[in-house]
């Protein structure tokens, strides 16, 4: 029977390459903190406890994480890796498996740890160029000690597998071995990776584990690293999407930033963004460089490009763009059609309702069959509160009309083009508010003096 886990993440790092006021773990990779892959990865793995080991602009991760049920450990000096799980200790049991992660290396995923429960291991990869890392120095799948770079001789620095950082042994022996640590290197720090020789001559040796994809190895400590992972995570997600039967008309240029959910015959056209948590029912189209944000697309929902969704929920097939602009609380139903230069928010459209062009509804609730002219404008907001526009099924509203909420425009009702409607419109009858046309005989057009 396995033990139990207990996952201690390394986030302490000041990240001072980043030149950044935000802590280095929370910058996002794919629309995601790092810390919170690290932390998607750890509660993969059905862990125990997780214990974050924090320091430089430590409350910054504090508010981040506030929610979660972790236990907390500051490192007050940056005195390596080794010193960093030294501060975790109070917190282990011994009966528990430890694993340590880092929170500035998002790419390891649950499949790399998968099968290697309750064994004594290091996560290592070869490298081409191994410049920086830790190198692995084996006998068979044991490994002997790691040695890094910057204390290697030329031999060593030859060794094309490295160190992963990542690392799991049993509580007992590690609080062990981490006591034994000293900083007699050239960094003068306490590297935990001098555990490894410690339990190597304690005749419990690490199992070198390598890893099949050598990016997942990879963090960042600038931004070109941090580009280089946002590049690779990139690629895992448009190659699982394509693997799922989805159409990507050109993959380098669509950025998924979240999570996103897929039907059958999904086709989206190039520089599309993702943010968030969105589904796409069957058949969607999501033409070239929209920006999709947390929304619910239902089958057959078809999006022009150049349009901006965020929070909105398509109940069946309609159509949206180009340049259209849906932001959040806007609900279309199945027919619809939302054309070009419309904006709309908290506004439900009924069945094959139309707004086809220049026109923004806020605020509004419309029923089926309803005909928005261009330039309708719902005027929603007196300057301090916000109020609804009711139009009911069968409404036509003609061009360049206001609608001054609240207001109810009845059912199959009419208002006249260039209409200001600041009292409700009856059902079935022509409404309309404006001056009478006339024309002036005799005028003359003013001259040029």
């Amino acid at each position: 029977m396995n033990k139990p886990l207990h996952v201690v993440i390394l986030a302490a790092g000041a990240g001072s390459r980043m030149r950044s006021n935000k802590l280095k773990v929370l910058h996002q990779v794919a629309g995601v903190a790092m810390i919170d892959h690290v932390l998607q990865l750890a509660h993969s793995l059905n862990p125990a406890q997780i214990t974050m080991v924090f320091g430089h602009q430590g409350e910054q991760l504090i508010q981040h994480c506030q929610d979660l049920n972790i236990n907390w450990a500051e490192q007050k000096q940056q005195l390596g890796t080794g010193h960093a799980v030294q501060q975790a200790v109070e917190f282990f049991n011994d009966d528990e498996d430890i694993l340590v992660l880092y929170g500035d290396a998002p790419l390891v995923q649950t499949d790399d740890l998968a099968g290697l429960q309750g064994q004594q291991f290091v996560l290592t990869a070869s490298l081409k160029d191994p410049t920086g890392y830790g190198r692995i120095i084996r006998s068979g799948e044991s490994i002997e000690a790691i040695v890094e770079q910057k204390d290697a001789n030329r031999g060593q620095l030859a060794i094309q597998e490295i160190n992963s950082g990542i690392i799991q042994a049993p509580a007992l022996k590690l609080k062990s071995w981490l006591y034994q640590l000293s900083n007699n290197n050239q960094q003068q720090e306490y590297y935990l990776t001098d555990v490894i020789g410690l339990a190597a001559a304690d005749g419990a040796p690490f199992k070198a584990v390598q890893l099949a994809q050598a990016d997942a190895v990879k963090g960042a400590n600038d931004m070109v690293q941090l580009a280089e992972l946002e590049a690779i995570m990139q690629q895992r997600s448009r190659h699982q999407l394509m693997s799922n039967g989805v159409r990507l008309i050109q993959p380098g240029s669509v950025d998924i930033r979240g999570q996103l959910i897929c039907g059958q015959d999904v086709v989206i056209d190039k520089g599309v963004i993702f943010e968030g948590h969105n589904e796409l029912g069957n058949d969607v189209h999501i033409g070239a460089y929209s920006v999709v944000k947390n929304c619910q697309l239902a089958s057959g929902t078809v999006i022009e490009p150049h349009s901006m969704l965020d929070q909105v929920v398509t109940t069946g097939a309609c159509q949206i763009g180009p340049f259209a602009r849906l932001r959040p609380g806007t609900n279309i139903a199945a027919g619809c059609k939302i054309g070009n230069f419309v904006e709309t928010k908290k506004t439900q459209l009924g069945p094959n309702s139309k707004a086809s062009h220049l026109s923004y509804l806020g605020d509004a609730l419309i029923g089926q069959d309803v005909n928005i002219g261009a330039g309708t404008i719902t005027c929603n907001y007196d300057g301090v509160n916000k109020f609804t526009t009711e139009i009911k099924d069968g409404a036509f509203i003609g061009s360049d009309s206001q609608l001054i909420a609240p207001v109810v425009i009845g059912k199959n009702a009419t208002i006249g083009a260039g209409s200001t409607i600041s009292k409700d419109a009856p059902d079935d009858q022509l409404t309309l508010s404006r001056n009478r046309q006339r024309s002036v005989k005799n005028w003359q057009k003013p001259e040029k003096k």
